[in-house]
């Protein structure tokens, strides 16, 4: 079936918004079994639509699919946000429990953000709930979302909540640099994700991936993502994994990336308290350009709530229980970092919960003629820095080879309580503390 209504007299209401046809005809496609719903090239107003199953909602060259931020249009429904259940207001373009959601087309879709952005900055309290999402899929599966373009968002643009089978290839996601918490894709607690070819230019992280927090009563892990050929362009962060881990992120392959102007490249953040496991990520061919540190690794992180309690920046070990966040088996190889304002890297476990096999492999950092001093994590106790190498501390069992830091303030790496941190052909000055020292010196004459 294929129904193409918004071009035709009488599809818009007496406010000019064509919510009704559309959401005719959705459903009338999906009455009918499924079938393709065509958005005509022109300009077309609505308010918050619901997607069904086996329906596949397709955005002709030329169409502009207009969101009107009216709060009035996105009526409240239960979700998850930022890690806990939440009353939230629908999604612009929401699908819940469906099977076979399609979102297509060489045709934009406007959330309308400017508006919610006002709100939130100036009057706060005028929301009763937080901004809707742009794509709001939760519980899904085999989800579709391919060639749209997306852009002022009100809050995240994609995300995929508890989905199973999500692809989303060839999306342009363009959002103002300092629009606030307009994430690019945001795949939580889901299984089977295939994000690729990808440009995304946004106020906040371009791809963070996520799995609740302390505050989701399920734990459901996000596991088996690849990142593949995508460019990604301002943001807090190229592929972020974390805060919210508590349900676990495993399994996760990024290669083929451009990263240009993001304040970090690859980025894990989480604190104590929130739990869960990030565990076999690879990250391999990456271009990064102009990135304040292309590489974190951040377990005290103090954003959000309970980010400022004492405990969560204290540098002094706790005890280890399901509350301690755990990264292990993380590997980075064959990286480019051109015009780095910060540090080369800020890699840190926790005291009572070192990071363990983290591998750097093949990583060349250059540092910006005119670099700006920036904090490499957002953590109490880290200073900003500028032209920093690597700082690392508290890793396990963990090994640096062929790692190339030019123009570095200092030395090139400095790492801190890592007994057992292997290094092969590290170039320039490296500082390590005594306990990573006396390993060393003796790994060094086992191995000639």
């Amino acid at each position: 079936m294929q129904t193409t209504p918004l071009d035709q007299p009488g599809t818009t209401d007496a406010h000019g918004l064509e919510t009704a046809a559309l959401q005719a005809a959705i459903d009338a496609a999906a009455d009918a079994g499924g079938g393709r719903v065509v958005v005509a090239a022109g300009r077309h107003r609505t308010g918050a639509l619901r997607l069904r199953s086996g329906v596949e909602l397709h955005l002709e060259a030329g169409a502009r699919l207009e969101f009107v931020p009216d709060p009035a249009l996105y009526p409240a429904v239960d979700a998850r946000w930022e890690g806990a259940t939440s009353v939230i207001h629908q999604p612009c373009l929401y699908a819940h429990g469906e099977t076979g959601v399609a979102i297509t087309g060489l045709g934009t879709i406007d959330g309308g953000g400017q508006a919610w952005w006002t709100t939130f900055r100036e009057r706060r309290a005028e929301l009763d709930h937080p901004r809707p999402t742009l794509l709001g899929i939760h519980e899904c599966a085999r989800v579709t979302v391919r060639d749209v373009t997306l852009t002022n968002s009100p809050a995240w643009t994609v995300h995929p909540l508890l989905c199973e089978d999500v692809s989303i290839s060839g999306v342009r996601i363009v959002n103002p640099a300092d629009s606030p918490n307009t994430d690019g894709i945001n795949p939580e607690s889901c299984r089977n994700v295939r994000i690729s070819d990808c440009h995304i230019d946004v106020g906040d992280d371009c791809i963070a991936i996520k799995a609740g927090t302390e505050r989701t009563a399920e734990r459901v892990p996000c596991e088996n993502i690849t990142v593949t050929g995508c460019t990604m362009v301002h943001g807090h962060g190229g592929v972020v994994l974390g805060s919210e881990m508590s349900g676990g992120i495993r399994n996760v392959v990024i290669t083929g990336c451009v990263f240009s102007g993001t304040d970090r490249g690859i980025r894990f953040k989480s604190r104590r308290g929130r739990g869960g496991v990030v565990e076999d990520v690879r990250v391999t061919n990456v271009i990064m350009d102009g990135v304040l540190c292309p590489f974190v690794i951040n377990p005290f992180y103090f954003c959000g709530p309970d980010g400022k309690e004492p405990w969560v920046g204290d540098r002094a070990p706790h005890p280890v229980d399901e509350r301690t966040p755990a990264f292990r088996r993380i590997h980075l190889a064959h990286v480019t970092a051109r015009g780095v304002h910060a540090a080369a890297a800020h890699l840190y476990g926790l005291p009572e919960q070192p990071l363990a096999e983290i591998t750097v492999d093949d990583v060349a950092v250059s540092f910006a003629d005119d670099a700006v001093a920036g904090v490499p994590a957002m953590a109490d106790g880290v200073d900003p820095v500028a032209r920093a190498g690597f700082r690392v501390g508290y890793l396990a069992d963990s090994e640096f080879t062929r790692i190339r830091v030019v123009g570095a303030e200092g030395p090139e790496l400095r790492a801190e309580h890592s007994p057992t941190l292997r290094l092969t052909d590290v170039a320039g000055d490296v500082e390590l503390d005594e306990v990573t020292q006396e390993f060393t010196d003796a790994d060094a004459e086992v191995n000639g």
